[in-house]
Parts: structure tokens; sequence; C-alpha cells
């Protein structure tokens, strides 16, 4: 399943459309005023079906994963000097790529690929696209980008 990740140029808050590979809304997020990164995910019907939180008062950024009120898990920056690295303590998942040019993997504990994700560089605003193996992952798969999409902003602000 391949999903666009694209971030809307006016809006207040950090707010994102998501489509399929045949332009349709799969999901819509939106970010909300508060402390630190907080994004609502909701599907095409409008129901609010996760959430991604900066945990604040952190050393280095955390971001927890909710999907309606259960906890999924957390994500944190790991300190380096060069090359941006992750703790993942999310569905035992683990990434690896190239994420200065945003250019990554995501990969299940069995070692085999739940997604690949890269950024569009020729774009007015942030776009990714994500290529999803299992379609079932695929709200996952958008929390743990999106989470490492904020991570970035945070730093670069």
């Amino acid at each position: 399943m391949k999903l666009l990740f694209k971030q809307r140029m006016f809006s207040w808050f950090d707010s994102y459309d998501i489509y399929d590979g045949s332009g349709n809304t799969v999901f819509t997020v939106k970010g909300q005023l508060s402390w630190g990164h907080c994004f609502k995910i909701f599907d095409a019907a409008g129901n609010e079906v996760g959430e991604v939180r900066q945990r604040i008062f952190t050393f280095m950024p955390k971001f927890e994963i909710y999907r309606g009120d259960s906890y999924l898990g957390c994500i944190s920056k790991e300190f380096t000097f060069f090359k941006p690295k992750y703790n993942i303590d999310f569905n035992g998942w683990y990434v690896e790529g190239s994420f200065m040019e945003w250019d990554y993997c995501v990969y299940s504990s069995n070692g085999n690929e739940v997604a690949s994700v890269s950024k569009e560089i020729w774009n007015w605003t942030d776009t990714y696209s994500i290529d999803v193996n299992d379609p079932d992952d695929a709200l996952n798969a958008l929390m743990l980008v999106l989470a490492i999409d904020a991570e970035k902003c945070s730093r670069n602000n």
C-alpha cells in the first residue's frame, strides 16, 4: 500500500493529508495546540484513530503513540553527533537508513521490511512517500513517520 503524506500549505498548526496511490484521502492529521507536538489522526470518515504526543521536559525528544486510549509505544532520539538514531519501543520495529536525506526503512523484529519512507524534495511543503507492505500496518507506520518528522522539525527550530 502506497501512502502520500503531504503537509498542508496554509495551517496554523502542522496539518497533513494522507492519500493512497489513487489520490483518495485515507487519513487526515491535525496538529493540536499544546506544549510540544501533538497530532490527532483521523480516518477518511472523520473518526479519530490515533495520536502522536511529544513528551516534554525530557533531555532528548520523545514521542508517545496512542491508538484510541491505548498506549502503543514510544520513540525517542538518542544522543549522537552526526547521524540521527532513534530508540523505538513500538511494535518491535526498528529503523535503518539515511535520516538526513529522509530515506529510511522500517523493519519488524524478525528483519522483514514493514515500510519504506522517502521524502520528495521538490515540493513546497513536506511530502513523503510511504510504501507499506501490509495495509494493516499503514496507521502505525504513519504515526512513526509523524514522530520522526516532528523530531526533525524540533531539532531545526
